[in-house]
């Protein structure tokens, strides 16, 4: 998809329709930048949350693409992170695409994943989410960043979040 109009940006990605916010998880693989994003679907107004998905492969050409997470039983999906587990540390599988991000429930953020196989295009949530609770139910527990720390082969995961 394109921005076309006096009015759209020319040169930033926009949805065909309705409400966007928070870029989430900007990652590339096999020739295509991911740019996942707050969105909803169903009005030009806040409400429950979904990550929206669109690729690129110039950063400035979009192609909007379904929508990668919905809302669940555990909570709107709110901000997070997006990785590519080349080295499969997390079980999915070999390059497997990796969403963090936010359910939030009532005011009750917790944080989840879910992966992709297929380069993004369809989504699965990982059966044991979420997989971080807040501590002492602290209200604010949001907006996972992952990346990897250290080498390729003694590395490790690391997680920062937004906590007050």
């Amino acid at each position: 998809m394109s921005s076309s109009g006096p009015l759209r940006p020319q040169f930033h990605f926009t949805p065909q329709a309705h409400w966007i916010n928070d870029p989430n998880g900007l990652v590339y693989l096999d020739g295509e930048y991911h740019l996942f994003y707050q969105y909803h679907p169903h009005s030009d107004l806040w409400g429950p949350m979904h990550w929206g998905h669109a690729v690129s492969r110039d950063l400035i050409r979009w192609d909007e693409l379904p929508i990668a997470l919905y809302p669940d039983e555990l909570g709107a999906i709110f901000s997070g992170s997006a990785v590519i587990d080349s080295a499969n540390t997390a079980g999915f599988g070999a390059a497997a695409m990796i969403a963090i991000f936010t359910h939030d429930a009532s005011n009750r953020q917790s944080q989840s994943l879910a992966y992709s196989l297929d380069n993004g295009r369809s989504w699965t949530k990982y059966a044991n989410n979420p997989v971080l609770n807040p501590p002492d139910n602290t209200p604010d527990f949001r907006d996972p960043k992952v990346f990897w720390y250290g080498d390729a082969s003694s590395g490790h995961w690391v997680m920062l979040l937004a906590v007050n």
